[in-house]
């Protein structure tokens, strides 16, 4: 893959203004440079503390197991976490309920993230193709359901388009919305887009026109322009769940904590990666997906005080796939794993 979509060449630059225009040029391409990242188990780098599987290319992904035992589950999940989580994450289902169903769940670091090897070659359908190649070395069998949260959907989405012939069922939970997804009307996405703060939507601009110097443009904090309010988790959240969830967690150090072990590997392949991936050209539109064979469910659920994905957009979304079964929660925001009882609504909707 040509990764000059991710990084700009660092060799020197020569223009018919002389040797001090090629200096230049090459010390511009140093300064967006991203650092190398510092992969777990390399030397200098983290230890390597989880249990991980090897998939296509050599990396390795990080995974934690949920649920029933694998060799007695009825039902076997890929659950695919958000911005800044881990493999830790899950759906929160009580164990009553994935004992009575017969659910077993499998979270896993995506790539770049936690303990999972960095991809700097990573995209919608390698995060697609990461899920099948852990639950074919896990034993899944031939079919298994994708559950996802939040920027973590954009791999359920790819699953849907790149292997839908494994998948059984899909849930997206809040999924991020990408506002250059051609279906979505010019005046409907440049609304919402424009109720951004102007940091985030800089970072969103950058994300999708100019990955390759979203490292540098995210460390520049001289700059007059705030940066994205995500990335620093400072985003105004209308939810009063929302809000009174990251305050605690805040004050608590969980947050920190969460952001130490989802960037030890260096925050460009895991934070600026996803942002670019998920912001990005997407070689598909997801409101032109085809409906999925019979017997393959696909949910999606969404708060209507989200202040992080616009609602207006997400039922843009549910609206063109007559397919998607949408579940509207009044009242609720964006952190719906930790909306009570969600997690086991979440597993009887899809197998009971």
């Amino acid at each position: 893959m040509d990764r000059s979509r991710y990084y700009y060449s660092a060799a020197p630059v020569s223009t018919g203004m002389g040797p001090l225009a090629g200096q230049l040029g090459e010390w511009l391409c140093r300064a967006v440079q991203p650092p190398a990242p510092t992969p777990c188990g390399s030397p200098g780098g983290p230890p390597v503390t989880a249990r991980r599987v090897r998939v296509r290319d050599g990396r390795h992904l990080a995974y934690e197991e949920s649920g029933v035992p694998r060799e007695n589950a009825r039902f076997k999940v890929v659950f695919s976490h958000g911005f800044t989580g881990s493999r830790l994450d899950s759906l929160r289902a009580s164990p009553e309920v994935a004992e009575e169903l017969g659910v077993y769940m499998v979270g896993f670091d995506r790539a770049g993230y936690g303990e999972s090897d960095p991809n700097p070659a990573r995209t919608v359908e390698s995060a697609a193709l990461d899920m099948e190649d852990l639950a074919d070395a896990l034993g899944l069998g031939d079919k298994f359901y994708v559950v996802g949260f939040s920027l973590g959907c954009h791999a359920v989405w790819g699953a849907l388009r790149y292997i839908p012939e494994r998948i059984a069922g899909a849930a997206m939970l809040a999924p991020v919305v990408n506002y250059w997804w051609p279906g979505f009307p010019a005046e409907l996405a440049a609304r919402e887009y424009g109720r951004q703060q102007r940091g985030d939507q800089w970072a969103l601009r950058v994300s999708h026109h100019a990955p390759g110097i979203l490292h540098w443009w995210m460390e520049q904090r001289w700059l007059p322009l705030p940066t994205s309010t995500v990335v620093d988790n400072t985003t105004y959240l209308p939810n009063k769940r929302d809000a009174e969830i990251r305050r605690t967690l805040t004050a608590d150090g969980t947050l920190q904590k969460k952001r130490e072990m989802a960037t030890q590997q260096g925050i460009q392949e895991s934070y600026y990666r996803d942002m670019a991936v998920m912001f990005g050209n997407w070689e598909f539109d997801p409101m032109a997906l085809p409906e999925p064979t019979k017997g393959c469910p696909v949910h999606l659920w969404q708060g209507d005080e989200d202040g992080l994905v616009p609602v207006a957009l997400q039922r843009h979304v549910a609206g063109s796939l007559g397919w998607v079964n949408y579940h509207e929660l009044p009242g609720t925001g964006h952190f719906l794993s930790a909306v009570p009882g969600l997690g086991d609504t979440v597993l009887r909707t899809f197998f009971s």
